[in-house]
């Protein structure tokens, strides 16, 4: 049978008023209109649902069968389309970001924790992932953004964020090696723990070595810029990591030093898929994002 929601209304409306008329101004159209509907909703059923008179309208046998089932009918739709509009509304309320991971433990976590108290019902999903597999998750569309050092990619939209010097980190040994800057041609002979070549900020580190003419004496490599300040703190040698890693470096027994002549710097940029619209929020989120970051890099003095 092909009846609507609103024959079913306009059939639940007369039998609570015992009218026409006032069943017509609860559903906010006109006798005639409501008088239709009821009857195309008769002729669909194949029997009668009212006995009209001049002075009542009654519920015949089978219009009051009938009335237990389409009320069970419409409530069910009442209920199924509040639940899912309610689904939609926390679906629209939710931003997926992915990061790094050393990022997203030392910066991420306490910009999402901040934000909350100005957007408490924005809940913000954090993946902290390496940069190859945040791009995937967001062309695939199961991330809404993500942050790092990323290629231009077919299909992605890419959006500067913001950039972080490079900086020299050592073992806190004492006084002698705390110094605001170091040189990139002080760097030669040293030992220094470096990043697997193929990654971005490695590239850059090795770019501007070669430019210095420092050759490191000893090279060794490793996969994750925590196991690189880790090391460092353990006196294993040297490292070259951007700036964000400073707040992860400051728990430990290490000394930051800029790196100058040049000034390098490594730009992380925020990524989306171009096919996928955006939650409203995204703006508002990225932006205190970028103003939280700068705010934090500006104490820090790094950036």
């Amino acid at each position: 049978m092909d009846f609507t929601s609103r024959q079913l209304r306009a059939f639940l409306l007369v039998a609570q008023h015992r009218s026409f008329s006032r069943a017509a101004e609860a559903l906010f159209i006109t006798p005639s209109g409501l008088s239709v509907l009821v009857r195309e909703l008769e002729m669909q059923l194949g029997f009668r649902l009212f006995d009209r008179t001049t002075r009542q309208v009654a519920l015949t046998p089978s219009g009051n069968e009938y009335l237990t089932a389409a009320q069970k009918s419409l409530a069910e739709l009442d209920s199924a389309s509040a639940r899912i509009g309610h689904s939609a509304s926390q679906a629209s309320q939710s931003l997926s970001v992915g990061a790094p991971p050393l990022i997203s433990a030392n910066l991420m976590t306490h910009a999402i924790k901040e934000f909350r108290s100005h957007k408490p019902n924005l809940h913000v999903q954090l993946f902290d992932e390496r940069g190859p597999f945040i791009l995937q998750l967001v062309q695939a569309g199961k991330l809404d953004l993500g942050l790092g050092m990323f290629s231009p990619t077919p299909g992605i939209r890419r959006t500067p964020f913001l950039h972080f010097p490079l900086m020299v980190i050592r073992p806190d040994k004492g006084p002698e090696f705390r110094r605001a800057s170091t040189t990139w041609s002080a760097l030669n002979g040293e030992k220094l723990i470096s990043l697997q070549p193929h990654t971005p900020i490695q590239e850059a580190v090795d770019k501007h070595l070669a430019l210095a003419h420092a050759v490191p004496s000893l090279k060794p490599t490793i996969n994750l810029l925590d196991t690189q300040i880790a090391m460092v703190e353990a006196d294993e040698g040297i490292a070259v990591i951007p700036s964000f890693g400073a707040m992860a470096c400051r728990n430990r027994k290490i000394v930051m030093s800029r790196l100058i002549n040049p000034v390098v710097e490594v730009m992380f940029y925020q990524i989306s898929n171009r096919g996928k619209k955006l939650p409203t929020e995204a703006d508002d989120f990225t932006q205190y994002l970028k103003s939280y970051f700068t705010r934090w890099a500006g104490r820090s003095g790094l950036v």
